[in-house]
């Protein structure tokens, strides 16, 4: 499969996905967030190129610059002096702020190296952390790794789709609606 098939396939996954999760928070009667930074807008775009997204979208933070990051999220300074943008616990800083910033329920941030300059040797292209924030405080981080060798577009696409798997997942969880929690 060549890489524009991949990414036709990857946006067709991400209406599709954007769609069940509309009706998920819907059915909730909840409310969706994001906060990012390597998608630069793209998983609140996925969500709000939905007709009737407006009933569950509360609001997006593209936070590419670090200044963005303290500003609109409140991620401490001392928190990317030590650990960088791209880390788990910039990841979790950004969900919570977020979550502390908006009215929604469920809430997820992106921050990573999409490419195809900018990786390092402990942080290559490809490396998104993923936080994810939900009903009760329950809050997680994953690491994704995506192919190095893929373009942005690829790496950027394929964080929407990750993002909206884990939104649906942890919805669904939260409705009761499946017995042990999707990723992450």
């Amino acid at each position: 499969m060549t890489e524009a098939e991949m990414l036709a396939e990857m946006h067709s996954d991400c209406r599709e996905l954007a769609q069940e999760l509309i009706a998920i928070l819907a059915d909730a009667e909840s409310l969706v967030a994001t906060a990012e930074s390597c998608t630069g807008g793209l998983i609140a775009g996925a969500i709000t190129d939905i007709s009737g997204s407006s009933v569950v979208f509360d609001r997006g933070f593209v936070t590419y610059s670090n200044e963005a990051k303290q500003d609109m999220l409140g991620v401490r300074e001392a928190t990317l002096a030590s650990f960088g943008a791209v880390s788990p616990q910039v990841a979790t800083e950004m969900v919570l702020g977020a979550r502390r910033r908006s009215r929604a329920q469920f809430v997820v941030s992106v921050t990573g190296v999409a490419g195809p300059g900018g990786g390092s040797p402990h942080k290559p292209v490809g490396l998104v952390w993923m936080g994810l924030s939900g009903p009760g405080d329950l809050t997680s981080v994953v690491e994704l790794r995506w192919d190095p060798a893929w373009s942005r577009e690829m790496i950027r696409a394929a964080t929407v789709r990750a993002a909206l798997e884990a939104l649906i997942g942890r919805a669904t969880l939260k409705s009761g609606a499946q017995d042990t929690p999707a990723a992450p």
